[in-house]
């Protein structure tokens, strides 16, 4: 794992990151001689549960899960971020804040990170950079609970056409009326996410095949061939 100032990057990577939009091209060179940029292979742990934590960490390019273990031993995948997200957030908020969940590079990463002293500086000189983090916060809150509704109260075949949507929003592209979706988790990992079992979801997903509304192409590519059948299932 490397570590270095991405001051003197081609592009900084301040320029990627919603939260800093608003930023005069100063600013974001300023803040760019603060970041200290890491590099993640796959599989690598970015921070373990319980560890202190004062820093955040934004995702210049890569895919990154934060996941938790269950009182059973088992992962609970809270979220899946890709170029441009940010976590640990709320240690910014907060002095002696521990993580409470695992992140782990779900394929080889790069992350920008500053320091709470530096994000207490940047939002002193820039409110609005306060006002995105919390719009942010409160996004990532109301996803959290409505995993925990869906995870309580919802049939898995719903809760599984939702995790198709959601990753087509955030990892499709379009092909005329079919998006091309490259998974960033494993069978197991897709699993985990809604709360199944890998034979679970890999019987609905055979289902949901049969029905024409998603075609696999090996277990790294999903085709979705029926984007308003799979809505419409989730309304059922």
């Amino acid at each position: 794992m490397k570590e270095h100032s991405c001051q003197h990057a081609a592009e900084p990577c301040t320029r990627k990151v919603p939260i800093f939009a608003a930023l005069t091209d100063d600013d974001l060179t300023r803040i760019s001689a603060m970041i200290k940029h890491r590099k993640y292979t796959k599989g690598q742990p970015l921070i373990l549960e319980g560890a202190p934590s004062d820093t955040l960490h934004i995702i210049q390019q890569g895919h990154v899960k934060l996941s938790k273990m269950t009182p059973e031993g088992k992962e609970q995948i809270l979220h899946i971020l890709t170029n441009g997200d940010f976590f640990g957030e709320l240690s910014i908020f907060n002095s002696d804040e521990r993580s409470n969940f695992n992140a782990y590079a779900l394929k080889d990463t790069n992350i920008c990170m500053l320091t709470r002293k530096d994000m207490e500086q940047l939002m002193t000189d820039n409110p609005d950079i306060s006002l995105r983090l919390l719009k942010s916060l409160t996004k990532r809150l109301a996803h959290t609970e409505n995993l925990a509704q869906s995870l309580a109260t919802k049939d898995p075949e719903i809760r599984i056409a939702c995790m198709i949507m959601e990753l087509s929003d955030k990892y499709g592209k379009r092909h005329g009326s079919r998006i091309h979706i490259d998974l960033p988790l494993s069978r197991e990992e897709l699993a985990s996410y809604v709360g199944v079992t890998r034979e679970t979801i890999s019987r609905k997903f055979s289902r949901f095949e049969d029905s024409g509304l998603i075609k696999l192409i090996g277990n790294k590519q999903m085709v979705l061939m029926d984007p308003a059948g799979v809505e419409r299932y989730m309304g059922s």
